[in-house]
């Protein structure tokens, strides 16, 4: 096996190079990080000492990446499969860019902001609502750029789409779509299409640590689970 990726199977950035992997059928082996657990922790910061999930190490051409969208760009470029996730044409491919970085940006910080608010016991109101309204402004954009494409940037599934799955799916459980009947779709589209399923169904047994986890999808909360 060459390729090692260090991830959690909670953490929505490693669900978005995941879905990357499980696209292609790129094989990998999965190294399982558990920052609480010190031999786990200590074998991970010798990988990356930033100690930021997830990393890709690439033994065969010895490369060490962090960083989901590099971690793509990398994998479409050096084991390329059937579903190029990074358009050939330079203005395809510069639109992918342009919403992978807005889904990471506008999507996953605000998301990840309130869950950090929670997980301080409430936090600062004030930053829970910015965040709030900073999901609602970036769902208006998502809105308008669908039109009546399949995926964000189009008919083809991208890099852009693997960004938009894990943020849109964490984030509709603290700002619900509300009047986006494009977003809602997509959304819809993105949850069953088979590699972010996998990802899912493979998170499911962790989902009892989201904070937040009475408001994910009945068939992932952890009491609907165990029936």
């Amino acid at each position: 096996m060459s390729l090692f990726l260090h991830s959690h199977p909670l953490a929505s950035f490693c669900h978005k190079v995941l879905i990357a992997f499980y696209e292609n059928a790129t094989p990998f082996e999965a190294v399982h990080v558990d920052l609480g657990s010190e031999a786990s922790r200590a074998a991970f910061f010798s990988v990356w000492p930033l100690g930021k999930m997830p990393v890709l190490r690439d033994e065969t051409r010895g490369r060490t990446l962090p960083e989901t969208t590099i971690i793509i760009e990398y994998l479409d470029r050096y084991y390329p499969g059937a579903t190029p996730l990074i358009p050939n044409d330079f203005d395809e491919a510069l639109q992918v860019r342009l919403w992978d970085r807005l889904f990471d940006l506008h999507v996953q910080e605000p998301m990840q902001q309130i869950v950090a608010e929670r997980l301080r016991g409430g936090g600062d109101p004030s930053r829970v609502a910015d965040a709030e309204a900073a999901l609602r402004k970036a769902y208006g954009m998502i809105e308008r750029q669908l039109g009546d494409c399949l995926w964000i940037t189009g008919d083809s599934f991208t890099m852009a789409d693997c960004a938009a799955a894990p943020a849109l799916f964490y984030a509709e459980t603290l700002v619900p779509f509300v009047d986006q009947p494009r977003l809602q779709g997509y959304y819809d589209r993105l949850l069953a299409r088979p590699s972010f399923a996998r990802v899912l169904e493979e998170a499911r047994p962790f989902f009892k640590f989201y904070p937040y986890r009475e408001r994910l999808p009945a068939r992932f909360r952890p009491d609907e689970a165990a029936k």
